[in-house]
């Protein structure tokens, strides 16, 4: 064998070894990316400047994290009912209180607005956590 084709053949088992670790990443349950992409939208809640924006803005941020917690619901709740459940518990909360913010933006619907969005963060941090075994 010449040195040329020992470097090729050096090459294309290092590409079958990269394709094979990038495989490996697909073989995780489809709730671990939409995990990822629903710890971003929760995290983006309390950053969301309703005084400078209004309330739509939360109505917003909000919607997109009832969207990401229904995906990984869907995809995770039959190998972990109860931590599925409080995601989607925590999200309702937060979606009506939302709602009753558009209509009624007293101090008293903002502060629960608040608690209701760490009711989000904490159940999902709990999904996280759970799921850590299959998504890390």
């Amino acid at each position: 064998m010449t040195h040329s084709m020992r470097g090729g053949l050096a090459l294309l088992t290092a590409a079958a070894i990269g394709v094979a670790a990038c495989g490996s990443s697909s073989d995780k349950p489809s709730y671990c990316a939409s995990l990822t992409t629903l710890k971003t939208s929760v995290q983006a809640l309390p950053k969301t400047d309703v005084v400078k924006n209004g309330t739509n803005a939360l109505k917003a941020a909000a919607d997109t994290v009832v969207t990401n917690a229904k995906q990984v619901v869907d995809s995770a709740k039959a190998d972990f009912p109860d931590e599925t459940a409080a995601i989607s518990s925590s999200v309702d909360a937060l979606q009506k209180t939302v709602t009753q913010l558009k209509t009624d933006a007293s101090p008293a619907l903002v502060a629960q607005a608040v608690g209701n969005a760490g009711s989000v963060a904490t159940a999902v941090k709990s999904f996280s956590s759970s799921a850590s075994s299959k998504c890390d």
